[in-house]
């Protein structure tokens, strides 16, 4: 079976396996993390045809034909997608669940230019941080919502 990732067409050998396990091992995308297992925690989500998806609850055939982003994905080249390069401007503290809030942001600002406090709480909220770094996450969203608008 191929899939269509980060724009790239792979062939996957395995693909009853879950997604964020095709990912890692298969193809050696390493930037989705493993967190939970049983999507409570959003640590592996990627964008699946540009939607918010665990990919530890996604058999990697469900993606078949459609479109999968992963964090490696979002950089154009060199130049940083507006969600990376805010989040660099505010750190959380270890990091293992930031490519979940990345493209949880990803898919909110694509969707929404110009969120509302409310409409980032909103996004930010389906990820976990156990290291309690909300106030950043916020920060770092609304920031780069600021950045998209600009061009960035």
């Amino acid at each position: 079976m191929q899939l269509t990732v980060n724009g790239q067409r792979r062939e996957v050998a395995h693909p009853d396996e879950m997604l964020v396990w095709v990912l890692r091992d298969e193809l050696g995308l390493t930037g989705t993390h493993y967190g939970c297992g049983i999507g409570a925690c959003g640590s592996c989500t990627v964008l699946v045809g540009g939607q918010v998806t665990r990919a530890c609850l996604t058999p990697a055939s469900a993606a078949a034909g459609r479109e999968v982003t992963t964090v490696e994905g979002l950089a154009r080249g060199e130049r940083l997608h507006p969600v990376q390069q805010a989040f660099l401007e505010n750190p959380l503290q270890c990091g293992w669940c930031l490519p979940g809030h990345l493209m949880s942001a990803a898919a909110l600002l694509d969707r929404t230019p110009d969120p509302t406090p409310a409409q980032i709480e909103e996004a930010a909220g389906i990820n976990l941080c156990r290291c309690g770094g909300y106030n950043a996450i916020r920060r770092a969203v609304a920031r780069a919502a600021e950045l998209k608008r600009g061009g960035l």
